[in-house]
């Protein structure tokens, strides 16, 4: 079993029965300096970025949007393409692979009151900061490729 499991995690596409879902970057920028939210997680309490299934009846975007707002309290602008994916385990014997696409969220407004506000707690960070909580380091990574990106636009 662990064999396969490391096969599949190998592979660049996702492997047959692998869930697809996504998930929001929420940040923002203060006196030109870049800040994201994180978000724990209700089983764990690990540090993550707000992220589920895509909805029905929502695009991929507007899916990790609204993950932003019931699991993070925030809404804001979010982008129609991912600035990337990450693959992470799940399920009781994490053998169940979820490939997650990573929207940013520019954040307009963060709210006092949310729908999961006693279920989690939410984190204001630098990219240095995000580097060293969150549990994925391909996740860091799209976090810290993405800061550096939008930081060459600024200075252009």
């Amino acid at each position: 079993m662990l064999r396969r499991l490391f096969e599949n995690w190998q592979t660049t596409q996702a492997p047959t029965g692998a869930i697809r879902q996504v998930a929001a970057l929420p940040y923002a920028v203060v006196d030109g300096r870049m800040a994201f939210l994180l978000v724990t997680s209700r089983r764990s309490g690990r540090w993550i970025f707000p992220k589920g299934a895509i909805e029905p009846d929502l695009t991929p975007w507007n899916s990790a949007a609204l993950e932003a707002y019931e699991e993070a309290g925030v809404v804001g602008e979010v982008e129609q393409e991912p600035i990337g994916s990450y693959r992470a385990v799940a399920g009781a014997s994490g053998t169940k692979l979820i490939d997650i696409d990573l929207y940013p969220l520019r954040v307009t407004q963060q709210l006092d009151s949310w729908k999961e506000k006693g279920q989690r707690h939410r984190h204001w960070v630098t990219v240095r900061e995000s580097r060293r909580l969150l549990a994925h380091r391909d996740l860091s990574d799209l976090v810290a490729s993405f800061h550096e990106a939008r930081a060459e636009k600024r200075r252009a």
